[in-house]
């Protein structure tokens, strides 16, 4: 299993906080604030704290969050976990973006444990990111983890960039998807599990 492609890291390394907490008090004093006043004064650890969780992504082994959770099985009919909830930043202007994701593989000899999907959706959220390369990700992660005849993703997200700031349009939200194998081939496939998520 190897590491993601966009991701430029070899070693799952713990993030550096001190770093955080120095680089947030220099944003601080040149948005004008005072580091040093009463309500700031932990607010560079908080940050440093917050970013370590939102960004977890970068120190995650995904050996390790499969933890060999596969299991053989006589089973080549859809497997579908829909509306799973997702929070990342965006690569741009570091600002959130949230939604859910629909996943759906159908296997070939092989099934990954039911908990792993959320995880392996968290594993790429958790990264500065956009949602195009996000979606990606996630298909081949699965397609290269088991190996099964197809992987579909779709996911909806709304972004703070875009409602915040810039044109602020608060109810715009964006939908992605990454078809693979049979999902990507077979129209009768992508519509079937297209139905399954809008029930």
């Amino acid at each position: 299993m190897s590491a993601p492609e966009d991701n430029p890291l070899t070693e799952y390394k713990p993030i550096n906080k001190r770093k955080i907490v120095d680089a947030v008090t220099e944003i601080l004093t040149a948005v004008g604030e005072d580091p040093q006043r009463e309500g700031l004064l932990r607010t560079p650890h908080r940050v440093a704290n917050a970013y370590g969780e939102i960004l977890e992504g970068y120190t995650i082994d995904p050996e390790k969050l499969i933890n060999g959770a596969l299991f053989t099985v006589d089973y080549d009919e859809m497997v579908v976990v829909k509306d799973i909830e997702f929070f990342s930043l965006c690569e741009h202007h570091m600002l959130p973006f949230f939604g859910r994701a629909h996943v759906a593989y159908i296997p070939r000899g092989k099934v990954i444990g039911l908990s792993k999907i959320p995880r392996i959706v968290d594993m790429f959220a958790h990264r500065l990111q956009v949602q195009e390369r996000l979606t990606q990700q996630i298909a081949q992660f699965i397609q290269e983890t088991i190996n099964p005849w197809g992987v579909g993703i779709v996911m909806e997200g709304q972004h703070l960039c875009m409602m915040m700031r810039g044109v602020k349009k608060e109810q715009a939200s964006m939908t992605t998807s990454a078809m693979l194998g049979g999902f990507r081939t077979r129209l009768e496939t992508r519509m079937e599990f297209l139905n399954m998520i809008q029930r």
